[in-house]
């Protein structure tokens, strides 16, 4: 491998990052990107042994055996949860490292946390990858490059209180029924998977697969299914009348 609220004080990134800087509350990376609100899909590959032993960027010797990544513009020492389009399953790695060093691939991962996340027998993977902050004693694990139990639901996303995007109450009209949207995909084997991770449909137009959850008739489970692919990563969900 080459190369929040407000609360999150200066101290957090200074202690987390030599690269990162403050800006009115939320913390900029590097190369002047927020990292804060920091969420993407795209490619990652992974490195093993061929490299142990060299120098990370952030002076620390790579090991495959820690749950490590490398991204080109993440604070180094930044925390990033990665989910697996493919597996749906999600790991906590921590950025030491500068790259990759191809364009097309958004992430390197350590031969460990491919492997947690199921994608080591490929040599790439589609993942989605957002920054989170860990608690601190998940935060101590991952530093001593040992893997954490995932548990969304105690993670908050390092971000301003300020660029927290707003979800607002779902109110229903009585007698509608509404449906979630939750992701749209050009590619239909991507669509069908994550449609059965989330007990969902796939609905095609277009050209287009849409995964739709539902339909729902009351906002308290609709509310609840939108918290819950909110917290997987889909926070921009879309609630949709049926007619």
């Amino acid at each position: 491998m080459r190369s929040s609220a407000r609360a999150l004080s200066l101290a957090f990134a200074l202690a987390a990052c030599g690269h990162a800087r403050e800006s009115g509350g939320a913390i900029l990376s590097a190369g002047g990107g927020l990292y804060g609100s920091y969420q993407d899909t795209g490619t990652a590959s992974w490195y093993g042994d061929e490299l142990s032993g060299n120098r990370t960027a952030s002076g620390e010797a790579f090991d495959p055996d820690a749950m490590t990544a490398a991204h080109r513009t993440l604070p180094l020492g930044s925390f990033v949860e990665v989910t697996s389009i493919e597996t749906g399953r999600s790991i906590l790695v921590r950025i030491n490292d500068r790259g990759p060093g191809r364009r097309d691939r958004m992430i390197d991962l350590s031969r460990a946390a491919a492997h947690m996340l199921g994608t080591d027998r490929h040599q790439v993977a589609t993942v989605r990858i957002r920054a989170i902050v860990p608690s601190v004693r998940d935060a101590s694990l991952l530093r001593a490059g040992k893997a954490v139990a995932l548990q969304p639901a105690a993670y908050t996303r390092a971000m301003s209180t300020d660029t927290l995007p707003s979800r607002a109450p779902v109110t229903l009209v009585p007698g509608r029924r509404y449906l979630l949207q939750v992701a749209t995909f050009s590619n239909e084997a991507r669509a069908t998977a994550l449609a059965k991770r989330l007990d969902a449909d796939v609905v095609e137009g277009g050209g287009l697969y849409r995964v739709r959850i539902g339909p729902f008739k009351d906002a308290i489970s609709l509310q609840r299914a939108r918290d819950a692919v909110a917290e997987r990563g889909y926070g921009d969900a879309q609630v949709l009348p049926t007619d």
